[in-house]
């Protein structure tokens, strides 16, 4: 069944949500892997580098991995991180956060942002619940 009906007006909640849509996650791995990964890791327990471990980043407050020395404005900051606080700070950190040490000039491209989510979202849950003890084997 197909539904044609579209609301004209949008609730206040979903009218504030960014423009953050599912994006491919092979280019976000991509994106990660030549932006990202020289100073930050997403794996359960691949610690802090440069930049703090992303690992269980959603819901955390910003400036609260334990043992990486943060600026004093990413520990006031106070954000929690999301689709949205993410999607927003991705596109210009230093202009999110002033005064972050985080030498990343961000990511202007909607869909870049989008691909980036796409890949670390899914990498904190997937790295949360699984443990790896055996071979995952699937059947048809």
């Amino acid at each position: 069944m197909v539904w044609s009906y579209i609301s004209p007006k949008l609730s206040p909640e979903i009218a504030e949500l960014p423009p953050y849509r599912g994006g491919d996650l092979k280019k976000g791995a991509n994106l990660f892997k030549t932006r990202c990964a020289q100073c930050h890791t997403v794996e359960k327990d691949g610690g802090n580098k440069i930049g703090p471990a992303l690992h269980g980043l959603w819901g955390r407050k910003t400036g609260s991995v334990e043992g990486y020395s943060y600026t004093d404005a990413n520990k006031q900051k106070g954000i929690e991180w999301n689709d949205k606080t993410l999607f927003d700070y991705l596109e210009n950190p230093k202009k999110y956060i002033p005064g972050t040490k985080m030498a990343f000039g961000g990511l202007k491209k909607e869909k870049d942002r989008n691909d980036l989510i796409a890949y670390v979202k899914p990498s904190q849950a997937f790295h949360q619940q699984l443990e790896w003890t055996q071979p995952l084997t699937f059947t048809c």
